[in-house]
């Protein structure tokens, strides 16, 4: 039986309602002595939600994604025509909502240049928050449970906050500033700021603020990413948070500065990014490259940013056969013990939360409190066994 809050939630929120949800945004109900977020193992880090289940970045995958044990929950950042900030992965809406069974918004399919590439399609920028609270999700991919397509609406980046901050146990946010290029393009917001702004402004304005490991950021864990070094450097300069640089596919240069991949790993970039950032989030197959589905040598990118004092969270790690090489026998949970146990990454972005909770479950049950606590326990039994024999 889920938890009652999660029951509570998704009951409230399966209709997918267009204004906000009845819970007070975003500030905390579930308070008091929450457990606190989980420091000794991987970072288990939901994309997109639990989106292995449900559709991706909606209320219902950030909810299952908590109840499973994720660390994290993350999403990325897009902006609506009137400056909203909603929770949406594609600059484009056709994949994952209803958007082309909307007579009423026929006509607002547009072709766009996004990172050098001309896209065609209905985009978030064309329509404002209330047109885009009437849409509704679905699953991305064919080959995942559909039952849940057209339950859901686009949430805000207010209401994905306070999904995290209502949890029953301290759960951080790893947001994405997503497409910052295009977005500033094509929106434009009153007061002349930008959207790297407008999104360190709303995680202040709700105490996302802290060193990594501080006092502070440990009450309100969050990382900030983006694959655009100059809008984290940037952001550098608003807040303390840490931060990450997202590291795509080797063929793929940066979509602010054009740099290559070869130049945004070497040492010298890793040197000079150290400054802003805490870690980096590289495509997994970057990292240990694919031959005909079957892996090859790893590279020594991990050995390198850890010699930087950068951590490492690649993405994104899959259940299903379709994703897993070779070398898995098409089991995720040998997976996860090449990445955490021979790789040694800090961090994984998994579609699939509940099944990388388990095997750290299975492989690596106590915390160092629970450590703690059993050797009180332990150590409270060998004296009523002494006190036994004594007797």
């Amino acid at each position: 039986m889920p938890p009652l809050w999660f029951s509570f939630l998704f009951a409230s929120l399966i209709g997918g309602c267009v204004g906000r949800p009845f819970y007070p945004l975003p500030s905390k109900i579930i308070d008091g002595n929450r457990q606190p977020l989980q420091t000794h193992r991987p970072f288990n880090i939901a994309h997109r939600g639990s989106n292995g289940e449900f559709p991706e970045e909606t209320s219902a995958a950030y909810m299952r994604a908590i109840e499973e044990g994720a660390d994290f929950i993350e999403t990325d950042i897009l902006a609506s025509k009137d400056g909203s900030l909603i929770c949406f992965h594609d600059v484009i809406l056709d994949d994952t909502t209803d958007v082309a069974d909307h007579k009423e918004f026929v006509g607002r399919r547009k072709t766009y240049e996004v990172q050098g590439v001309n896209i065609t399609g209905w985009f978030s920028v064309d329509f404002t928050l209330e047109e885009l609270k009437l849409l509704r999700v679905k699953q991305r991919y064919e080959f995942r449970d559909q039952q849940y397509n057209g339950q859901f609406s686009i949430i805000t980046f207010e209401e994905y906050i306070s999904i995290a901050l209502n949890a029953p146990r301290v759960v951080g946010i790893y947001p994405e500033l997503k497409n910052p290029v295009f977005i500033n393009q094509h929106v434009k917001w009153s007061d002349g700021k930008k959207f790297e702004d407008k999104f360190v402004e709303t995680l202040r304005k709700y105490g996302y603020k802290g060193e990594y490991m501080s006092k502070r950021w440990l009450q309100q864990p969050v990382f900030l990413q983006s694959f655009a070094p100059s809008s984290l450097i940037y952001m550098s300069n608003l807040t303390n948070s840490p931060q990450i640089f997202l590291i795509d596919d080797v063929t793929v240069p940066t979509q602010d500065t054009n740099q290559s991949y070869w130049e945004i790993t070497s040492d010298s970039y890793l040197k000079y990014i150290k400054k802003y950032v805490v870690g980096i989030g590289p495509w997994k197959d970057t990292i240990v490259p694919p031959n005909s589905n079957n892996l090859t040598t790893p590279t020594d990118l991990v050995a390198r940013a850890h010699a930087y004092d950068l951590q490492v969270h690649p993405y994104t790690y899959r259940n299903e056969y379709k994703f897993l090489h070779w070398n898995f026998c098409q089991d995720p949970y040998k997976e996860y013990d090449y990445w955490i146990n021979t790789i040694g990454v800090d961090g994984l972005f998994t579609d699939f939360t509940g099944s990388l909770n388990n095997f750290q479950e299975w492989t690596m049950p106590f915390s160092a409190r629970d450590d703690k606590n059993a050797s009180k326990l332990l150590h409270k039994i060998a004296k009523m066994i002494s006190s036994y024999k004594n007797k």
